[in-house]
């Protein structure tokens, strides 16, 4: 029988008792293992290239270097590393602002335990975002909403040309906050055929994961809010 590697975690905050809680509950997951840990964001960006763990769990305000600008010094190495942004509050310009910088979710930080745990593992595979309608409303607030100046781009990215109709649809559902399943219902096709798509679309419009693609379609004007209270 084969027995798949762990996930191998990153945890990343400067107060040590929010670590050590985050360890705890982690550690009691037989998939998941912790591979070290941070109190900076320059300490995390070194860690990251020498231990190049699945998934970072990474706080925002930090000494040294934020997690900000940690996240967009990760992803600019290339690291396979996935970042979920630890935050207070659910609409957060710092949460906002760490997936402009290539995170691939973000998280409460009072969140269950076991949506921590499932937090990892979904981010882990690549598959979905976390709390998506979350995250929804996070990018219509700070792309689209009235706390941020408008369009960041006036004329169509040509990269979207390059997108059958049918991947157009798939990427303005996947902006909607559907899950796989969700997308897969709605257009009657099997979840398979949706994971094609989306991987066709990450690989056309050159982006590293599926939140990335959300925050594109918002940003390039694909997907415009419509229901500001939502």
């Amino acid at each position: 029988m084969t027995i798949n590697p762990a996930i191998t975690v990153l945890l990343v905050d400067d107060q040590p008792l929010l670590r050590m809680g985050f360890r705890l509950i982690l550690e009691g997951e037989e998939d998941l293992r912790i591979v070290g840990e941070a109190s900076d964001g320059a300490e995390a960006v070194r860690l990251v290239r020498e231990l190049t763990p699945d998934v970072v769990l990474m706080d925002v305000r930090m000494p040294v270097l934020d997690g900000i600008e940690a996240t967009r010094a990760i992803t600019a190495d290339g690291a396979g590393s996935r970042i979920i942004i630890l935050t207070t509050f659910d609409v957060d310009e710092y949460a906002f602002a760490g997936l402009q910088a290539g995170a691939s979710a973000f998280l409460l930080k009072d969140a269950a335990p076991q949506d921590l745990i499932n937090a990892v593992r979904v981010v882990a595979s690549g598959d979905a975002v976390v709390a998506p309608r979350v995250t929804q409303r996070l990018l219509e607030t700070y792309v689209r909403g009235t706390t941020r100046p408008a369009p960041l781009t006036t004329a169509p990215d040509p990269l979207l040309a390059d997108l059958t109709p049918r991947e157009t649809e798939m990427l303005e559902a996947m902006a909607e906050g559907l899950s796989n399943a969700e997308i897969a219902h709605r257009y009657f096709l099997s979840e398979a055929t949706v994971k094609t798509h989306v991987r066709r679309i990450l690989t056309k419009l050159h982006l590293r994961d599926r939140v990335q693609a959300v925050v594109y379609a918002y940003e390039t004007g694909l997907v415009v809010p419509s229901n500001p209270d939502y």
